[in-house]
């Protein structure tokens, strides 16, 4: 086992993560994760546990809880969620009845599966869907989502994406929820550090809810987070409660307080100058490297953030996604607005670049690798040369203590 944990670091190493949900925690998440934290059963919360010997562990948890609160600007948090799908089904089991009408992103246009993909997930099966999509560039048609919400008034909206390359209107959303009545629920676990980071409008002025995972570019441990707003306080005050309740015992049972610990060290990271900074390098880069791209010939979807999608041509995502990983540089398949291949075989790529940024690779490094990407996906470089120069990068590079 040991022996494998040392080839996939040296498989991070040697490569270039270009997926942008994807990034590399400090060594002091790590530690809180490897710690002697993960013995200790928890069940409930901090001062109603159902186990005894819990005095540290409820500090521990009461810390993680009030640094969510205070990054995102929140009323009340709960850190408990093993990670984003478990927060989202805690939300949507707290606030609805079987049947009941949650309205999200298509999947196909960059939504995430837990809000309200049909049949194939729990928010789907058990209760009804409507979904909204993106217009011909690529971005999502507000007035639309108005008509989908007149019709079907749900409960619940998800605003939200895991693939979209543009911001968010959270204003647009809260007038579409406020509406019918509905909840607006941000998932903002993608973005979450952008928002930080001000480089993306907060969600907290508009949303009732905001769920979060706490990896990704917030580079914490693999958890999650939701958390209610003054304005979802407002609107329901017993929404703290609910929320709590769907989490536990409503769907889980003792929570992974290693792991809420890790994410209270990545918290106090992200209150930092340095994590600021680092966000706005995330953006710069994104931007040069689009460019980049598209200077070489690609069609690139974005970006206003730090990912964009490429297209490679019907059906091609996964061929050039493997070829891309065997010179060194790790992407994710996707689909396209309007793809003509299916989620099973996209033509399109996701790329993103806060992975890179924790590097401290800069804009020339993004000019080069976009070079590079565009290169394999042509089949106009050789192969070994570029093999070679990324592993040289990557020794430049080095993923940080």
């Amino acid at each position: 086992m040991f022996d494998l944990i040392k080839m996939e670091e040296k498989r991070q190493a040697e490569t270039i993560c270009l997926i942008p949900s994807e990034n590399h925690t400090s060594k002091a998440v790590r530690e809180a994760v490897g710690s002697v934290l993960a013995n200790k059963y928890a069940e409930g919360y901090p001062g109603k546990r159902y186990y005894q010997g819990n005095e540290v562990i409820d500090r521990i948890e009461n810390l993680a809880i009030e640094r969510c609160k205070k990054l995102f600007n929140l009323v009340h948090a709960n850190v408990q969620p093993y990670s984003g799908s478990p927060a989202n089904m805690a939300v949507i089991f707290g606030l609805l009845e079987p049947r009941d009408t949650v309205c999200g992103m298509e999947l196909s246009a960059g939504g995430h599966l837990t809000h309200g993909h049909p049949q194939v997930t729990f928010s789907g099966k058990y209760f009804n869907s409507v979904q909204y999509g993106v217009g011909k560039d690529g971005e999502i048609d507000y007035d639309e989502i108005k008509q989908i919400v007149a019709k079907a008034k749900p409960k619940v909206i998800f605003a939200g994406t895991t693939a979209y390359p543009f911001l968010l209107e959270w204003k647009k959303f809260a007038e579409a929820a406020e509406s019918v009545g509905a909840y607006l629920v941000a998932d903002i676990s993608h973005i979450a550090g952008l928002i930080v980071g001000g480089q993306h409008e907060s969600p907290a002025e508009f949303a009732h809810i905001i769920t979060s995972t706490t990896h990704k570019i917030l580079r914490g441990p693999r958890g999650a987070f939701v958390g209610v707003t003054k304005r979802g306080v407002e609107k329901d005050a017993d929404l703290p409660k609910k929320i709590d309740r769907a989490v536990f015992p409503g769907i889980q049972g003792g929570p992974h307080e290693n792991t809420i610990a890790g994410m209270a060290v990545a918290f106090g990271e992200a209150e930092s100058d340095e994590y600021r900074e680092y966000i706005k390098k995330v953006i710069e880069n994104a931007k040069v490297l689009a460019e980049t791209l598209r200077v070489e010939g690609l069609r690139v979807f974005g970006t206003e953030n730090h990912l964009m999608l490429i297209d490679v041509g019907k059906e091609n995502g996964k061929e050039m996604a493997v070829r891309l990983e065997r010179v060194g540089m790790v992407v994710n398949v996707n689909t396209i607005p309007f793809d003509e291949g299916s989620a099973f075989r996209p033509s399109g790529l996701r790329i993103g670049t806060p992975a890179v940024t924790t590097r401290g690779m800069g804009k020339d490094q993004m000019r080069q690798i976009g070079v590079w990407i565009a290169q394999v996906i042509k089949n106009t470089g050789d192969i070994e040369v570029i093999t070679k120069q990324v592993k040289e990068l990557c020794k430049t590079y080095p993923i940080p203590e």
